[in-house]
This record gives structure tokens, C-alpha cells and sequence, in this order.
């Protein structure tokens, strides 16, 4: 019970006339309210090492998420700058500055990086040298990352919408919109593409697929229900990104549930009470989610059923785990790298970065993965 009511105690209120007012976990990374719990030691630790370490710049109260794309690595600042860096030597190969304030971070494919601005604008560059393609605006604030998908870019804005942008251009193609709940999490939700359709989360516990062609509804199922008598108890948003496989699409929401469903009708497969900040992810067999509280899940993939629950890590604010072959990866509000065993939700191993806090889920590298920092800092880490 002081798990849930110091995240809720510690998340900001803002309202406004062009917004929705929103809860934000993400405004007090790295400043924490209280004394946290000490970690435990961990004997026989896997051992992680940074390959590289790269500074591109402080997110402030954004989350940034970088880009891998081609064996690049590309990453954004809240002041505007955007770096292009080898991922396997972690050298910067350029770096520009936007000339405005960013969010979000950035989408990427081998021929263009895409940014959004606080102001509402969508901004595309060249990866080859960072020259700036076009700009173009759209009607808020975007959270998450753009997604660069063939001849399209997608982006989210905060106030519900996803626009389908042509990558040549910035021309609008199309809009998708629905109406958000009078208070919702100020987090950034993102979406996933995959084989023509767009997979989003939204306020009111709802995903949706889009299909790309037109902006057209395929489905829309329910994560969860809102429930409570206030309207901070009946905030359900479906956090971080919707996790995809060939036959099935999974999602969480906070103060709500994790669910499967068919990725063709959106039928429900199983669903089971869970609240989340951050989001989850999933291997071939597993579900791996980060819960409000600060406990890693896994479940068994096909029916949702426990299989281990990690609550050493109380009150820190975790990102969406990343399963690594044999290894769950995890982040925290002091900016520590932990290393869980898939298998049993043993921790195993420990990375201290620079203690300012990651709110961006790890990304996987060909050896290792990458976090980013709430100072700016890129380590790119190897296990053993």
C-alpha cells in the first residue's frame, strides 16, 4: 500500500486549456523522495563491462529512447542535439544541433532520423550527415519515438492522435484519433509497427491496430476496465510499448492489467491484474514486466500463469525489462544496470552508470545492450 501511494504522491499534476492533465512518474527520476531501500549483495556476479561510454546530452523531465539501426546508434537531447555513434565503437560519426527543444527522442531507419519538439513540430534528417530533410508539424507534444516504416513516418502525439507522415516530404497522409480520459499518465506510450498495421495503447485501458494504409481501425480490444471512485483511481492508460510476435499482441496498464490478444482479430487470450509505469517485453517463452511497485514478473507467455516475481528492487522506478538470451535486464531511478536470471528472477548481476537515473528501456546491441541516462550518458554493456 506505501509502494502505490508514494508513485502516485510522487507524480505531477499538470493542466492546461491545450492539453489533458497528466500524471507524470517520470518528473522525479533521479531525485528521490526518500531514502531508498539498500540493494542487496549478490555473490558470484555476472560480470558487466562497459565497452563504450558516449555523452550526448540531458533528457530533463523527457524520456529519451536512441535509436540502433544498421550498426548506428542514434541519439537526442532535450536542448536539440542529435548524435549518430558507431555501435560497435561507440564513435561519434556526427552531431547537430535541432535549433529546438526535443522529447521524446528518436526513430530512425538507414536513411533518415526522425525527431519530435515540445512545440509540436516533426523534424527529419539525413543519417548519412545529419542535413536536415524537412519539418512539419503536427498537434502536440510528442513522448515517444517516431517510428520511421518504409515510405511513412509515424508519430504519437500527446493528445491521442497518431499521424502518418510521408517519409519523402512530411506530407500528412492520414490521422487517427479518439478521445482521452480528462486525466491521464504522462508517459511515453509509444507504438509498434509490424507487417501493415500499427499497434497503439491507450488511456482508458484501450490498444488498438491501425493499419498504415489509411489510418483505419482493424480492431481495438481492452486491456483493462477503469475502476474506483475518483478520477485518480480511474486512470488506466496502457503504458510503454505493445509487445508483438507473429500470432499475439501483449500490453499493460497502469492501475490495470497485462493482456494477450490474437494480433489478427484482437480476441483476448488471457489477461491478469497488473499495474505498471513502464511497460513489459517478452522472449519465447516468457512475459517480463516491471510493475508500479517495483517487482519484475515473468509469466508464462501462452496462458499469463507466475512463474517468478523479483521484489529486491522496491521503489526504483524500473524500465521494461530487456530478456537477453539467458539474462533479464533492468534499470533503475539511481541509474543501476540490474542483471536478473530468466529462469528463476535471481538477481545476478550489477552496472552503476552515473546515477542520474534511467527511465528509457535497455536496447539490445549485436554483443550487449545500451541505456541511456537521465545526464546524457550512453553505455553501451557486454555480459561476461
Amino acid at each position: 500500500m506505501w509502494g502505490r501511494a508514494l508513485s502516485i504522491a510522487a507524480v505531477l499534476l499538470v493542466a492546461g486549456c491545450s492539453s489533458l492533465p497528466s500524471l507524470n512518474p517520470f518528473d522525479w527520476w533521479g531525485n528521490e523522495p526518500v531514502k531508498l531501500p539498500e540493494l542487496p549483495n549478490i555473490s558470484n556476479a555476472v560480470p558487466m563491462r562497459s565497452v563504450w561510454q558516449s555523452s550526448v546530452g540531458g533528457a530533463g523531465a523527457s524520456v529519451f529512447f536512441p535509436a540502433v539501426v544498421a550498426g548506428q546508434v542514434y541519439a537526442a537531447s532535450q536542448e536539440g542535439g542529435i548524435t549518430q555513434i558507431d555501435a560497435q565503437t561507440g564513435r561519434q560519426i556526427w552531431r547537430i544541433a535541432a535549433g529546438s527543444k526535443l522529447s521524446g527522442g528518436v526513430g530512425a531507419d538507414a536513411d533518415l532520423v526522425v525527431a519530435g519538439t515540445v512545440d509540436g513540430e516533426v523534424m527529419a534528417f539525413s543519417s548519412k550527415d545529419g542535413a536536415l530533410r524537412w519539418r512539419t508539424r503536427v498537434s502536440s507534444e510528442m513522448l515517444a519515438a517516431p517510428v520511421v516504416a518504409g515510405d511513412m513516418v509515424i508519430v504519437r502525439s500527446s493528445d491521442s492522435r497518431v499521424f502518418a507522415l510521408d517519409a519523402r516530404d512530411g506530407r500528412r497522409r492520414w490521422v487517427y484519433q479518439r478521445s482521452a480520459g480528462s486525466l491521464s499518465i504522462r508517459s511515453p506510450a509509444g507504438l509498434v509497427v509490424q507487417r501493415g498495421y500499427a499497434y497503439a495503447g491507450f488511456s482508458g485501458g484501450k490498444l488498438v491496430a491501425i493499419a498504415l494504409s489509411n489510418g483505419g481501425v482493424r480492431w481495438e480490444s481492452t486491456v483493462a476496465l477503469p475502476k474506483g471512485s475518483t478520477e485518480l483511481e480511474r486512470v488506466t492508460d496502457v503504458v510503454g510499448l505493445p509487445w508483438l510476435s507473429e500470432r499475439e499482441v501483449c500490453a499493460v496498464a497502469f492501475q490495470g492489467r497485462v493482456a494477450c490478444f490474437d494480433i489478427n482479430t484482437g480476441a483476448a487470450l488471457w489477461a491478469r491484474e497488473m499495474s505498471s509505469f513502464s511497460g513489459l517485453q517478452a522472449d519465447a517463452r516468457y512475459l517480463f514486466v516491471s510493475d508500479d511497485k517495483g517487482a519484475v514478473h515473468a509469466l508464462d507467455r501462452s496462458t499469463g500463469t507466475s512463474v517468478w516475481k523479483q521484489e529486491a528492487l522496491a521503489r526504483r522506478n524500473l524500465t521494461t525489462p530487456l530478456a537477453l538470451g539467458n539474462d533479464v535486464v533492468v534499470s533503475d531511478i539511481q541509474g543501476n544496470v540490474h542483471l536478473l536470471s530468466r529462469d528463476t528472477g535471481a538477481l545476478t548481476g550489477r552496472f552503476a552508470t552515473d546515477g542520474s537515473g534511467i527511465a528509457a528501456a535497455p536496447i539490445p546491441l549485436v554483443s550487449g545492450f545500451l541505456v541511456q541516462t537521465r545526464n546524457g550518458n550512453l553505455y553501451a554493456l557486454a555480459l561476461r
